[in-house]
């Protein structure tokens, strides 16, 4: 492994971001159907605002169930103190991220916009890559 190696190596690019105004169940539906575990959310101009992870519907499935309906939109339900990794990091400095962070996957930023994501699957896929032990 050079020190070379950055998230931005081995972030998703081609990613699902959902609008802070999306109704919930449209955005679980989402989630589902394409088989990911969050997405970034954006406002509307186009800067990250939030995340949405399936931990974060829980809540709204936990409402619906109680309330025999869906309520709400992805504003309601994100979470919004996101923290981002940025596209420059090194792998191994993204990993210590994940170990001292409760988070499974990070946006990733280069020059301040939304630029990927990386999970932790990713991330230990890319130290397998690398040659590094997993």
């Amino acid at each position: 492994m050079t020190p070379h190696n950055t998230v931005a190596d081995f972030m998703v690019t081609d990613i699902v971001t959902l609008p802070m105004a999306l109704e919930i169940n449209h955005a679980v539906s989402i989630l589902l159907n394409r088989r990911i575990s969050g997405a970034p959310v954006l406002d509307e101009t186009g800067e990250l605002a939030g995340i949405l992870t399936k931990k974060d519907c829980f809540k709204a499935a936990l409402n619906a169930n109680y309330y025999k309906q869906w309520g709400g939109t992805v504003a309601d339900y994100m979470t919004a103190k996101v923290v981002p990794m940025d596209a420059d990091l090194d792998i191994v400095s993204a990993a210590e991220m994940f170990l001292s962070l409760p988070y499974r996957l990070f946006p990733v930023l280069a020059e301040g916009q939304l630029a990927g994501l990386i999970s932790r699957s990713d991330l230990l896929q890319a130290f397998v890559d690398t040659g590094k032990p997993a």
